[in-house]
């Protein structure tokens, strides 16, 4: 029995016992409990042990906020309980039992985007540091860039696009991959619809603009034809596709006998995901995709963008105890047809501000020790884009700190879009963040990430001294 015993067992207690817990598991920070009967959870006792940091309820799962001791939390908790600890995604699956309709939505395009995400900040990091090298004019009274003066960065320049471009050129490919895998269905087939959408014969999607119709190459069946069109870092066609062809493999997988079901499943489900991909979801995903990324895009760069930023900026933080803000991965990737994205810049500087709420916490908590045995590692970990334990152990468990850190990244937001600060795609969240955004936004990124840090802390010092904490 480890360390974590006493703790383990109040914590059994508290959720409402062995019979209460349907599912049980743990993340990098966090135990993961799906109960029978969320009411029987006393929050107050169990926020009130010495190794819990916070708790929240999101996509039907109650959870417990422990710290980077969790695995050894889990197995103390593992062994006084007699519960079998089951996988994260026995958990998600037990614990759709507790959400509603949008919930679910949320929680299946949270797990189809959530594998992606580390490609995705790498892709942006390569983005970022080959902007620095090759369009940055350093040398020579400002007139040449480090690959202009060096053969040796140049070749690292073009040897880094063959990962940039893999990211985000063949996103399809990953996309279609990652529906199948939380589907359960053939990932293989996934992966190989997904390279037909990006596949070298279609004419790149990169360059459908300034082709002229009369030009796009077609495949031509006699009495009709259909536009040979890649569709490289669409993310609405490939996730439409890769749904039809899920359901189309598990309606064949249903009908076909077993005997003939290896030959028969695979053949038809791919074939007829690919022509209806290419003459049916493929313009229609596209047309959709372009519409909500002219939306979006209007709304960050038009007339009324600093508002649009400010309200952004402000919501975000409650959008993430929702679930709500897994949308914003699928958007993101629609306005990087614009160059960048817009929208990721404001995410980094909420993290941020979330921190720096944190951090006016510790100033005024300084003499308080058990305090800030939970405040420093939330606020480190916050600055490096981990958010919840700021957000949950600190911040909503005091309120205003939450309220100041919107407050912070609003202004924050509102100046990020004022200046058209922009980065080349999803990052590393908090203040790292700076290294994904394009060289030439970088200093008005610096000054967002200053409010960021200033505008909460002041607020939450100045609010937290009229409260009397201590």
């Amino acid at each position: 029995m480890g360390k974590y015993e006493q703790d383990a067992r109040q914590l059994l207690e508290y959720v409402g016992g062995k019979e209460n817990i349907a599912a049980v598991s743990h993340c990098v920070s966090r135990m993961r409990f799906v109960l029978n009967d969320p009411a029987k959870a006393d929050v107050a006792k169990i926020e009130a042990l010495k190794s819990a940091k916070g708790t929240f309820t999101q996509a039907g799962q109650f959870q417990v906020i422990i710290g980077n001791t969790v695995n050894d939390f889990y197995n103390d908790f593992i062994a006084v309980s007699g519960i079998d600890g089951v996988s994260k995604e026995a958990v998600k699956s037990a614990a759709k039992q507790n959400q509603n309709a949008l919930q679910k939505v949320m929680s299946v395009l949270a797990e189809i985007f959530a594998p992606l995400i580390p490609a995705i900040i790498t892709g942006g990091l390569i983005l970022g540091f080959r902007n620095c090298i090759d369009s940055i004019y350093f040398f020579n009274n400002g007139t040449q860039t480090l690959c202009d003066i060096s053969q040796f960065w140049s070749g690292v320049d073009s040897f880094l696009w063959l990962i940039g471009e893999a990211v985000f050129h063949m996103l399809p490919v990953c996309i279609c991959w990652s529906v199948t895998k939380k589907m359960g269905t053939t990932q293989s087939l996934g992966i190989v619809l997904g390279l037909t959408l990006v596949s070298g014969q279609l004419l790149n999607a990169y360059s459908v603009a300034s082709t002229a119709a009369a030009d796009i190459p077609k495949w031509d069946f006699g009495f009709f034809t259909i536009n040979m069109i890649g569709y490289q870092a669409q993310v609405i066609p490939a996730m439409l596709a890769a749904f039809t062809l899920v359901y189309l493999e598990k309606f064949f997988r249903k009908i076909c006998p077993p005997v003939i079901s290896m030959i028969v499943v695979p053949f038809c489900s791919l074939v007829l995901s690919v022509i209806v991909a290419h003459t049916i979801l493929g313009p229609i995903g596209w047309k959709i995709g372009s519409v909500i990324s002219d939306v979006v895009y209007a709304g960050i760069s038009g007339s009324f963008r600093v508002v649009f930023g400010a309200i952004f900026g402000f919501v975000y933080a409650p959008l993430v105890i929702t679930g709500l803000h897994h949308m914003s991965n699928a958007i993101e990737q629609l306005i990087a047809d614009f160059g960048g994205t817009m929208l990721w810049p404001m995410i980094a500087l909420s993290n941020i501000a979330q921190g720096s709420a944190v951090l006016g916490m510790i100033y005024l908590q300084r003499k308080n020790a058990d305090a800030q045995e939970v405040n420093v590692p939330s606020c480190i970990s916050c600055y490096l884009g981990v958010t919840e334990p700021a957000m949950f152990g600190v911040n909503l468990k005091f309120h205003f700190p939450f309220i100041c850190g919107m407050i912070g990244s609003a202004i924050a937001a509102a100046v990020c879009v004022a200046t058209s600060t922009t980065a080349n795609a999803i990052g590393v969240g908090g203040i790292p963040g700076i290294l994904s955004i394009q060289p030439a936004y970088m200093l008005s990124f610096a000054l967002c990430m200053v409010i960021a840090i200033v505008v909460p802390f002041v607020l939450t010092v100045s609010v937290g001294k009229k409260k009397g904490i201590a």
